[in-house]
């Protein structure tokens, strides 16, 4: 139980996807203008995380190891992903489309975040079973997504705020995520 949760600690704040490894920051910095389609991006990046992990990482075991295939891992992995992402957009245009309207073209964009091919890399390379995979992958989302939820809060206050005319815009943003980033790599001081 103990690994488990040093898993999901690790991941949402020690590790953080966007803060520690820098991961994911194309749409960190563009979907996390206002909270609701923040907290939409990271549902749907959430989804796609989690399962591409879990259908990577059974591919990888079940398919690319014993064919010693795994020099297709990365292709396998981002065909996986781009399925995923596909199946994601048509369920979302047919169910949610306000938020798949909000989302714009950031929702296709996820077949290439480098945080979803990452995770599917990371739970491979560390060596973590089918459980812990699916605990690191949810967990990391969880993190990209508290990522982009706290970013866009930050910046839905900056608009209401007396910023100088030549920090408005990215120059803030920029400021700010630092300061984010910084503040996450407080927790990497925690052990577990």
């Amino acid at each position: 139980m103990l690994t488990y949760l040093s898993i999901i600690i690790t991941a949402i704040f020690i590790n953080n996807i966007v803060f520690a490894q820098f991961l994911g920051v194309c749409p960190f910095f563009g979907v996390s203008k206002n909270t609701s389609s923040a907290l939409g991006m990271g549902a749907a990046v959430t989804f796609v995380i989690t399962l591409a992990t879990v259908v990577a990482w059974l591919l990888q075991y079940f398919v690319l190891n014993p064919l010693g295939l795994q020099f297709l891992q990365t292709i396998v992995f981002i065909l996986v992903i781009a399925f995923l992402v596909q199946l994601l957009e048509i369920v979302m245009k047919k169910t949610l489309p306000a938020l798949y309207q909000s989302l714009g073209v950031f929702l296709p964009l996820i077949t290439t975040n480098c945080a979803v091919l990452g995770v599917a890399i990371l739970v491979i390379q560390k060596g973590f079973n089918l459980m812990e995979s699916v605990t690191y992958s949810f967990s990391t989302a969880l993190g990209f997504t508290l990522a982009l939820w706290l970013f866009a809060g930050i910046r839905e206050q900056l608009e209401l705020a007396a910023v100088p005319k030549a920090m408005r815009g990215v120059p803030i943003a920029m400021i700010c995520a630092g300061l984010l980033a910084m503040a996450f790599m407080g927790f990497s001081g925690i052990k577990f």
